[in-house]
């Protein structure tokens, strides 16, 4: 007998109703503020293509967790448990599952940008172009 595959939209869909989303213009007012920082979670050849937002740190999805432990030896100091983070991706399932793993390892202040980067830049937000290094 086989096991049943979940949906990744059904992950997504759990995820959502378990974390705290924020809509574009709501999360541009937070642009300024010292305590809440923007986290790109996109591939870094999705950042090359797309652009990104001006002074999002960048923190590929599949390294995530690892950045944000303070026991992992790949901890990033950036992250720090009571500071407030957006994550975002392109469409907003990416961040969504982020959001929703850093809310159980113990992050209290993080939320996932509500259609991600598309969704941003539907809005007519500002963003940056990012060179190749």
């Amino acid at each position: 007998m086989q096991n049943k595959i979940v949906p990744v939209a059904e992950l997504v869909e759990h995820a959502k109703k378990n974390i705290d989303v924020i809509y574009p213009f709501l999360a541009k007012k937070k642009l300024t503020d010292k305590q809440t920082f923007f986290v790109d979670i996109r591939d870094i050849r999705e950042l090359w293509k797309e652009g990104k937002l001006e002074h999002a740190f960048h923190a590929p999805r599949g390294m995530l967790e690892f950045w944000v432990d303070p026991e992992s030896p790949y901890y990033k100091k950036f992250f720090k448990p009571h500071n407030h983070y957006i994550l975002y991706c392109a469409s907003g399932w990416r961040s969504a599952l982020a959001t929703f793993t850093l809310k159980q390892m113990g992050y209290e202040h993080v939320y996932s940008l509500e259609g991600g980067f598309v969704n941003w830049k539907k809005c007519m937000l500002p963003t940056v172009h990012l060179e190749k290094d």
